[in-house]
């Protein structure tokens, strides 16, 4: 097809070159000039290289003529009011799920962002009323329903195990006169959870010619290789007498902690005499949902959701006290999961510097946080934590065994449902484990064409892979 003339195709490009600041644009063109212009995702950058990101976009904003989100986490969705900020001003399509959760979310990020551009002494990211103009645009939509989010672009949103109201993005370009063009956003996936069942994809989307823009976190490891040792380190920890900091997401994680703990009271295993606390506004305000049934979830685990002895941290004195107790052998919940933000921030730093600790972390740590920095750090070590120089002394563990990112094997085993895979691009992850799962999946599923985003973008049409060139995006 060199040299003729396309009719109709898609540009594909993605603002995030590994982990963190989620942003995939797709520019749909037609032969008659017709332009869309979308994006899937507008989250944070959390990786310390490429925080200065988030004050700028690649693309005109007020040139865009819809915005897909994934799910509920910041690097997917934490720039979505900065995106109202620089003049979107048209509709954001998420789940009815995602839809509840997302004004918690959003609430929690502007105090965060507040917090940091007072330290920083400059103007916060965005302003409260982009927040509450952000969530006026929101639509909330249900599973396996076609959604018209333009006249020529069809979407559909499919169960995804990553968390509730996750998941993966049918777009397809429509036009009469022209072929279609399809393209399958995973988001973060999982082909699993805990608290729900997740459906399978619909077989009429499995025939379809498709180009799937797959996430790679764990690309690098199969489920084979995941070592359930949670349970073994913290149980041990408390035979020990040792205080335990678990830093962890907000939704999701917090909650599948606080059922195995509680699981775990259940069948003897951990004495209702540790105290275990829970500290994070935002995770509580969360569990709570699950707890009031606001989040569909399976009763029996509703049922034994909390540990007899919780108690929720409500108050800096609270936290204080915890702070200075060295003698009661305790359990700490605490946010965020990779220690970057929230209440994490001040108990990482004080039990770190202590022989009597175990730390455990408990999903993905991207390059440049505090939680990756202090996990690559040896015993005895000095890491200035804020300007603050504390050396090394705690056990510090890292499972995956939580993850709500599907492995290797699995992504794999995802992608070869589709029949007709014309192109799979590998996208969300460190640029290492992008490269490597790409070449599994050269060799592993049968793809017309395999690439990797970040640096380049890729042009599809109605046939497939057409071309890639480096972008401007990043």
């Amino acid at each position: 097809m060199e040299g003729a003339r396309l009719k109709n195709y898609a540009d594909i490009m993605s603002y995030n070159k590994e982990v963190t600041g989620s942003c995939n644009l797709a520019v749909i063109k037609y032969d008659d000039g017709l332009t869309i212009k979308g994006i899937v995702d507008c989250g944070l950058f959390q990786e310390r290289e490429y925080v200065d990101l988030n004050k700028k976009l690649p693309f005109n904003a007020n040139e865009l003529d819809f915005v897909l989100v994934t799910h509920n986490h910041v690097d997917h969705t934490g720039r979505l009011p900065f995106l109202i900020k620089k003049g979107y001003t048209k509709n954001i399509y998420m789940t009815y799920v995602t839809e509840n959760l997302i004004s918690l979310a959003m609430e929690d990020s502007l105090k965060v962002l507040k917090n940091l551009a007072k330290r920083n002494n400059e103007e916060p990211l965005y302003s409260m009323q982009d927040k509450d103009t952000m969530l006026s645009n929101i639509i909330g939509c249900k599973f396996n329903r076609e959604v018209w989010v333009n006249p020529y672009v069809k979407v559909t949103f499919l169960s995804n195990g990553h968390l509730p109201g996750a998941a993966l993005i049918l777009v397809q370009a429509i036009r009469e006169g022209y072929e279609d063009i399809n393209i399958l956003f995973t988001g973060d996936y999982n082909s699993k959870n805990m608290f729900f069942d997740v459906e399978p994809v619909p077989e009429y989307i499995k025939k379809l010619p498709l180009t799937v823009v797959q996430e790679s976190t764990y690309g690098n490891m199969d489920s084979s290789q995941i070592e359930e040792c949670f349970e073994r380190n913290v149980l041990e920890a408390v035979s020990e007498n040792k205080s335990i900091v678990i830093p962890v997401f907000s939704l999701g994680r917090a909650q599948e902690i606080l059922h195995i703990l509680s699981e775990w009271q259940k069948n003897n295993k951990l004495s209702t005499k540790v105290p275990i606390y829970f500290d994070g506004k935002l995770a509580i305000r969360y569990t709570d949902l699950f707890l009031r049934g606001s989040i569909q979830i399976k009763e029996r685990i509703r049922n034994s959701l909390i540990p007899k002895n919780l108690k929720y941290v409500e108050d800096k004195q609270m936290r204080m006290r915890l702070l200075e107790d060295s003698k009661e052998s305790k359990i700490i919940l605490t946010t965020s999961g990779m220690g970057t933000y929230g209440p994490a921030q001040t108990y990482l730093p004080r039990y770190l510097g202590r022989e009597d600790c175990l730390i455990q972390f408990t999903g993905y740590t991207a390059e440049g946080t505090l939680g990756e920095r202090i996990k690559s750090a040896e015993i005895g070590d000095i890491i200035n934590i804020a300007g603050v120089l504390v050396e090394k002394k705690a056990r510090v563990e890292y499972t995956t065994e939580f993850s709500a990112h599907a492995k290797a094997d699995e992504m794999i085993n995802f992608l070869n449902q589709f029949t007709n895979l014309r192109l799979v691009l590998v996208n969300h992850g460190e640029t290492q484990v992008k490269n490597e799962f790409a070449k599994r999946i050269m060799k592993s599923v049968n793809t017309k064409a395999t690439g990797i985003l970040g640096e380049q973008f890729f042009r599809i049409d109605p046939y497939g892979f057409v071309k890639s060139m480096n972008t401007k995006f990043n």
